[in-house]
C-alpha cells in the first residue's frame, strides 16, 4: 500500500505518524503541497502541484497517483477536500481510494452558515448566527443579540478574518475589514460562490474552548469521540490541551457522527454555556488537535491503514488516556539542503 498524503503544508508530524502506520506493509507515504515545506520532505517521496483550484491539479494528482503506484489518498487541508469529494469516483476507476467525506458533507462543513444550519435543524446546540449584516443589526437593537459579537468567513480557515465587536461602530469597521482580508487571500476562491454573503456575524460565547475529534469508519459507522480542554491556540490551531473524558461532549460526537455521516476524522471545537456545550465549527479532516490525541494513545491512521486492508476496528487504536497534557513546539529547519 502506498499513500499520497495531499497539501501537507507544515503536518509533518501525520507525514511520520503514517510512515509508521505503513511500516509492516512495506508501504510508502507520497506527500504533495502547492509550495516546499518541510513536512514534504519527511516522506519516501514528494512532489510539488499545481495550486488546488488550477483547471491541472485533479489530472496532476491522478498521474501522479499512476506513476507511483497510490492506493489511498487523504488530504490535509480543507480546500482540498471538495474538489477532491467530487473527483473522487475518477480516483476510484484508477484504483486509487481518496479518504474522504460525501460532497455534501464537506459542503455543510465547509461553508460555516450551512454548519449552522445543520445543527439547528438537528437540535445540537450552537451560537446564534446571522448572514445578513441589517438582521444581525436589528437583532442587537432589540436585545436578541449582544454586544460583543463576533464577525468572521463564512468560508473560514485558521484565524483569518475573525474579529470582535464591542458596539455598532467597530461592527461597521470590521466588517469591511474582514471583507477586505477575504478578497486579498485564497479565501476569496470559495467565498465566490456567493461574495454578496460571504461574512457572518455570530453570538460571542465567552468560555474555554474545547475540542472534539468524531471518528467514524469508512462505512459511515460511529467508533468512538475523542475529547479535550484546549489550553491555548496559536493562529488559530491548537497549541496546547489536555484529554479529557466528559459524556456531554461525547454526547455531541455522537449526535454529529449520526447526523452527518462523516468519513473518518471530524474535527471540532466546542464552547460551554450554562453546562451546554455549542459546536463552533466541523472540519472534516485530521485537525490541528489530533496529535494530542495520538500522544494520548490513539493511532488513527494506522486504523485507516487497517480499515482500508479489509481489517476491523480496533479499540487500542482508537482509545486515548485521559490527562494528558500535551504542547506543540516551534522547530526551524533547513528545506533546501
Amino acid at each position: 500500500m502506498n499513500i499520497l498524503l495531499t497539501s501537507v503544508g507544515r503536518r509533518s508530524y501525520l507525514v511520520n505518524y503514517f510512515k509508521e502506520a505503513l511500516k509492516s506493509l512495506n508501504g510508502k507515504v507520497f506527500a504533495a503541497n502547492s509550495i516546499e515545506t518541510y513536512a514534504l520532505q519527511q516522506a519516501d517521496a514528494f512532489t510539488l502541484t499545481p495550486q488546488i483550484y488550477s483547471a491541472e491539479y485533479i489530472d496532476y494528482l491522478i498521474n501522479y497517483c499512476k506513476k507511483n503506484k497510490i492506493t489511498v489518498l487523504i488530504s490535509l487541508f480543507d480546500i482540498d477536500l471538495p474538489i477532491l469529494a467530487k473527483n473522487k469516483q475518477r480516483f476510484k476507476d484508477i484504483g486509487v481510494d481518496v479518504i474522504v467525506s460525501d460532497p455534501e458533507v464537506i459542503d455543510i462543513c465547509n461553508d460555516k452558515w450551512k454548519t449552522y444550519q445543520f445543527l439547528i435543524q438537528h437540535n445540537i446546540k450552537t451560537p446564534t448566527t446571522y448572514i445578513s449584516f441589517s438582521e444581525a443589526v436589528t437583532a442587537l437593537q432589540n436585545k436578541e443579540l449582544e454586544y460583543p459579537v463576533i464577525i468572521k468567513p463564512r468560508w473560514g480557515m485558521g484565524s483569518i478574518g475573525i474579529y470582535k465587536a464591542d458596539n455598532l461602530e467597530e461592527l461597521q469597521v470590521l466588517y469591511k475589514k474582514v471583507r477586505n482580508e477575504i478578497n486579498g487571500s485564497y479565501l476569496k476562491f470559495e467565498s465566490a460562490a456567493d461574495a454578496d454573503n460571504a461574512i457572518l456575524i455570530q453570538e460571542c460565547i465567552e468560555s474555554d474552548e474545547y475540542g472534539i475529534e468524531v471518528i467514524n469508519d469508512l462505512n459511515r459507522e460511529y467508533v468512538t469521540t475523542f475529547c479535550k480542554h484546549k489550553i491555548a491556540m496559536r493562529s488559530g490551531e491548537t497549541d496546547q490541551a489536555i484529554t479529557i473524558e466528559n459524556d456531554k461532549l461525547s454526547e455531541v460526537g455522537k449526535s454529529l457522527s449520526k447526523t452527518l455521516r462523516h468519513i473518518a476524522v471530524l474535527d471540532s471545537d466546542c464552547l460551554e454555556k450554562n453546562g451546554d456545550f455549542y459546536v463552533l465549527e466541523l472540519n472534516a479532516r485530521f485537525g490541528g488537535q489530533y496529535p494530542f490525541s495520538h500522544l494520548a494513545g490513539a493511532n488513527i491512521p494506522k486504523q485507516i491503514v487497517d480499515w482500508c486492508t479489509g481489517m476491523k476496528t480496533n479499540q487500542m487504536l482508537t482509545t486515548i488516556s485521559a490527562n494528558v497534557l500535551c504542547s506543540k513546539d516551534i522547530k526551524p529547519v533547513i528545506i533546501n539542503d
